[in-house]
């Protein structure tokens, strides 16, 4: 077996957790993909996967839950043409692992295409991921004690930041994930997931009216990334929400001037736009950028990508879920569509690269092109210019919860933090407001786009086909002329 630094480790740990203790050896793995390949199969790959989630949550000072969950199982799955059969198992053994590969090789009265892509021999070729977070299970790092204290402390961050505060509600999450994954064509990979979060919500009064604000963050470090001075931050960052929207003043409606604020206002790109650049949407024809590639579908200075690189990030990978390595994929340039973002499945039938995006929520589900960390790219712009270039205008600095059409690209945002632009100058703060409008259309509206790209602080999470999946979201404070706001006013 050909094994290079620094996949050694993670590839050490998967196999000592995933297959010494269940007696599964490389040549079992063989025997499976041997009995999947006696029908006509283009391409097989077995999955393994360790999952350890533990969370525990308080409200009102008081621990209200908490659990500590283990999964872990085999998902087998074989590719024909278009068509794909799957199975899985929690037994991860030789036995429901041949039953499983007896299963998907149904398959083979179903495939057109089938070229059999076995690879001959008994060793496998591991694919060297990236080194971009530390193997390591965040859970023990710190005790039952010091997490309930974690979370006592970030309650008394947000009840001295106002004496408004009236609830406070606050949850930690700790996931230790390895996998590996062992594909027909002699590859296998290993990745060894570590991943924390933080959140708070508090309910603020004054003169009977109530307002709730939130905050958190984390990413692929273990519970010694929560220092007070972030868990101030993220407790100061929810009571203020909450303050400020006291205050706040019906939305207006109408076809508004918008200004989106810097890092989780990305998520508006996320939805409404990165979903329809992934490489299943494209290849049936059902999104709004299927088959434009090169065309123009922003504005000059739109810059966006799929960046799984990054550091120690929410949504970052060392390898995706079918052992390809996580890439940095620009798919619009300068306003022109560059690309989609594809899994193995997907980029084969188009005819296109594999971009490392290929996603599942765990062993029991199938893999599908997913986004990572999906960014805009930073401008020339000063973000106070851009404000100051409105006449009259919304500033959007967070967003809650939004949904996207993807076949006409059409989208709707509650914005949870905005205020009202007058004359160049930021005056009060409005609530009640949604955006609306059409992603690819949006793309086209953007005239200044700011010089302080940022990512959100780590709470980012994906649902697509009933799948959830970690992801990361950003942007810099950006300027778009005309967009609707559905408000009160």
């Amino acid at each position: 077996m050909k094994v290079v630094d620094p996949a050694i480790s993670n590839l050490a740990i998967a196999q000592n957790l995933l297959w010494t203790p269940n007696g599964v050896t490389e040549q079992d793995v063989h025997k499976a993909f041997t009995e999947i390949f006696q029908h006509k199969v283009d391409f097989a790959d077995l999955y393994f996967q360790h999952s350890v989630i533990e969370g525990w949550s308080l409200d009102e000072g008081i621990v209200k839950s908490g659990s500590y969950n283990i999964e872990q199982g085999v998902g087998v799955r074989a590719v024909s043409g278009e068509k794909t059969a799957f199975a899985y198992s929690d037994d991860i053994g030789m036995k429901p692992i041949l039953q499983a590969s007896k299963s998907v090789r149904e398959i083979a009265s179903l495939g057109l295409s089938a070229n059999r892509k076995l690879k001959s021999g008994k060793g496998f070729t591991n694919n060297v991921g990236l080194n971009l977070y530390q193997p390591l299970n965040p859970i023990p790092s710190l005790d039952s004690t010091q997490k309930v204290d974690l979370l006592k402390r970030l309650e008394q961050f947000a009840r001295k930041r106002d004496k408004r505060v009236k609830q406070v509600m606050a949850n930690i999450v700790g996931a230790y994930d390895v996998v590996l994954v062992a594909r027909s064509d002699g590859v296998m990979a290993a990745d060894v997931r570590p991943l924390v979060r933080v959140n708070v919500s508090v309910v603020v009064e004054s003169k009977g009216r109530r307002e709730s604000g939130s905050a958190g963050g984390g990413g692929r470090y273990d519970f010694g990334y929560f220092s007070d001075e972030l868990l101030k931050q993220f407790a100061h960052t929810a009571v203020d929400q909450a303050v400020i929207n006291l205050s706040a003043k019906p939305a207006p409606a109408g076809e508004q001037t918008i200004v989106l604020g810097s890092g989780w206002p990305g998520i508006l790109l996320h939805e409404a736009i990165g979903h329809g650049l992934e490489g299943d949407f494209n290849r049936k024809g059902s999104s709004a950028f299927s088959g434009r590639i090169g065309e123009r579908v922003a504005a000059k200075g739109v810059t966006v990508v799929d960046d799984g690189t990054l550091k120690n990030r929410r949504g970052s990978l060392n390898v995706d879920d079918e052992g390809n390595p996580s890439q940095c994929t620009v798919l619009i340039e300068d306003g022109i569509l560059k690309g989609y973002m594809q899994d193995m499945t997907n980029a084969r039938l188009m005819k296109m690269n594999v971009t490392g995006n290929g996603r599942r929520e765990s062993f029991a589900h199938l893999p599908m092109p997913r986004m990572t960390n999906t960014y805009m790219l930073a401008g020339d712009k000063d973000p106070q210019e851009i404000i100051e270039s409105v006449k009259d205008g919304i500033y959007a600095v967070n967003f809650g919860g939004g949904q996207v059409d993807i076949t006409s690209g059409k989208f709707v945002f509650s914005a949870s933090l905005a205020y009202k632009i007058e004359n160049g100058k930021i005056t009060h703060p409005v609530k009640g407001g949604t955006l609306i409008g059409n992603g690819p259309d949006a793309l086209t509206k953007v005239s200044m786009i700011g010089n302080d790209m940022a990512l959100d602080d780590g709470v980012g999470v994906c649902g697509k086909e009933g799948q959830s999946v970690p992801v990361g979201v950003g942007q810099p404070t950006m300027r778009i002329d005309g967009l609707v706001m559905g408000g009160t006013q």
